[in-house]
């Protein structure tokens, strides 16, 4: 189990199941201080989110984050669009590949590294079709039945 496993606040299963992940990015993430208090319980949710570029920058949007309930009036907006930060190229690579048809960015998870400090892993991505996730979950399958036929027998 490695630290970023440990540490794992939200993750986006569904994104595996919905497209093709062929390159993952690591970037930080620009919090609030009740945003970081709040991911800290492990109250966060990334299944509807998307990252998209806005002037060179990436954001992250629709990624939900509760309220933490002490931070009274200085509290945030639980689905503000929140800055991913990146070096330079990596935001190019990522403007560049988002710009081909059929690409998006899509956030595969928000764990805190073994420093403390706040993550999101980003996956370049291309939409499946319905035929293609039949195909992943028959693979899946397969690989099951073997398994466990593999265990029975040895």
């Amino acid at each position: 189990m490695t630290a970023s496993e440990k540490n794992l606040v939200a993750q986006n299963r569904r994104a595996r199941h919905d497209y093709f992940i062929e390159e993952v990015l690591e970037g930080g993430l620009m919090l609030t201080g009740s945003e970081v208090k709040s991911l800290r319980q492990g109250r966060a949710s990334i299944l509807e989110s998307y990252a998209a570029e806005d002037h060179g920058e990436i954001f992250l949007i629709n990624a939900h984050i509760p309220p933490y309930d002490a931070a009274n009036r200085f509290n945030h907006e639980p689905r503000r669009p929140r800055k991913v930060l990146l070096r330079r190229k990596e935001m190019a690579k990522l403007g560049a590949m988002i710009q081909r048809e059929g690409y998006t960015i899509v956030p595969l998870s928000i764990y805190f590294n073994e420093r403390g400090i706040a993550k999101v892993g980003l996956g370049i991505a291309k939409g499946k079709k319905q035929v293609d996730k039949r195909e992943t979950d028959k693979k899946r399958d397969w690989q099951r039945q073997k398994a466990r036929l593999m265990r029975d027998k040895g």
